[in-house]
């Protein structure tokens, strides 16, 4: 077994530079979880708390129940990959990853058996004879993941492990990654700012924001039940749009419209005591439903630029001084500078207090 969990869990860097703020989380056994957040948000000082290489200020980190905050590396039992390769120049490929197995005492027949299956897994093999710095970027990285995967660790710490690499080979080592995963039974904490990465990889994913947990839950939770702005506009491409407006009803809020402000159901009702509050009204790109021609409760806006994304073309449109994006049918003709009008359906409309960013309303499909 290895549960990872964090209590109440504090980094301060000198006086008063906080990097993590009261984290808590749990990770379960065998369980793929990222870490996702902008940079500078904590996620790997977080990561560094959980591998014992930065001491933790306040708070437990546990593994299994247990208490490790004095504990080393070592006697963690975890394998570390970070974005930098931190490689031994000295040694070829093949001892590099090897290294850490003879260090254990393996027999060195199922040292070159496991060396040699992680290389080709990782498309290693052909630079197995060749020293660190003979390769590229990418594949010191590749060389760097497949040291910590090599082992058979408790716990599998990642750091932005294919951020050196190009797009077709991270998306071919990220399916590698999960299925030896999958073969380990391992738990494995994989930090990145890329969502796609997150989302492709991991059971569950713990979104990050200025030192804060911001929520845990599925790809499918952080999509269409957001617990804040933040995490809404941080999840999903092109990215959520806020309008601002009011809220009229519990079942109602205004939008800006010019002259007149228009009228938008919501499904689920907002708070009372929110009523008459000034909030920011999310809609997804893909939700905005759009007209060349006036409806009722549509709101007017005008298209800035049309660009063409395979069989669905995305809008950039103005409104009242706020941008937004609207995916459309390839065959919406809309031409730059025409006016459209945009509405939604009650089920695809998002609600934050305008202050705090707190969803008021948990929107979902």
């Amino acid at each position: 077994m290895s549960t990872v969990e964090a209590r109440h869990v504090w980094k301060i860097y000198g006086k008063d530079v906080i990097a993590v703020k009261d984290a808590n989380f749990r990770c379960e056994n065998e369980e793929f979880v990222a870490f996702l957040g902008p940079s500078g948000c904590g996620k790997s000082s977080t990561l560094r708390m959980l591998a014992g290489l930065e001491d933790i200020t306040k708070g437990e980190m546990l593994f299994d129940g247990k208490v490790v905050n004095k504990l080393s590396p070592r006697e963690r039992n975890i394998a570390l990959a970070f974005e930098s390769y931190a490689l031994y120049p000295p040694l070829t490929v093949y001892d590099n990853i090897g290294f850490p197995l003879l260090a254990k005492g393996m027999a060195k027949k199922e040292i070159d058996r496991k060396v040699r299956g992680i290389a080709e897994d990782l498309e290693l093999t052909e630079v197995l004879r060749r020293k660190p710095g003979k390769l590229s970027g990418g594949q010191q990285q590749r060389v760097s993941l497949a040291r910590a995967l090599v082992r058979d660790p408790s716990v599998l710490l990642l750091d932005e492990p294919l951020s050196h690499m190009d797009q077709r080979v991270r998306t071919v080592i990220r399916a590698r990654i999960r299925r030896i995963h999958d073969e380990l039974h391992t738990t494995t904490i994989y930090v990145t700012h890329d969502q796609e990465e997150a989302v492709a990889l991991a059971d569950k994913i713990i979104v990050m924001s200025m030192g804060l947990v911001q929520q845990v839950g599925t790809a499918d939770d952080l999509y269409n039940t957001p617990a804040n702005q933040f995490v809404a506009g941080f999840i999903g491409e092109p990215a959520m749009n806020f309008i601002n407006g009011k809220v009229s009803g519990q079942n109602r809020v205004a939008l800006n419209n010019g002259e007149s402000p228009v009228s938008w159901a919501v499904e689920e009702n907002i708070p009372e005591a929110s009523v008459d509050a000034s909030v920011l009204v999310g809609i997804r790109p893909e939700n905005i439903k759009t007209s060349k021609d006036s409806v009722d409760s549509g709101i007017k806006a005008k298209v800035e630029v049309v660009e063409y994304l395979g069989e669905e073309r995305i809008l950039t449109l103005r409104l009242h001084g706020t941008t937004l994006k609207a995916v459309v049918p390839i065959d919406f003709l809309a031409k730059e500078f025409q006016d459209v009008w945009l509405t939604a359906d009650p089920a695809d409309i998002h609600v934050f207090d305008e202050k705090s960013g707190d969803a008021l309303i948990k929107t979902g499909r």
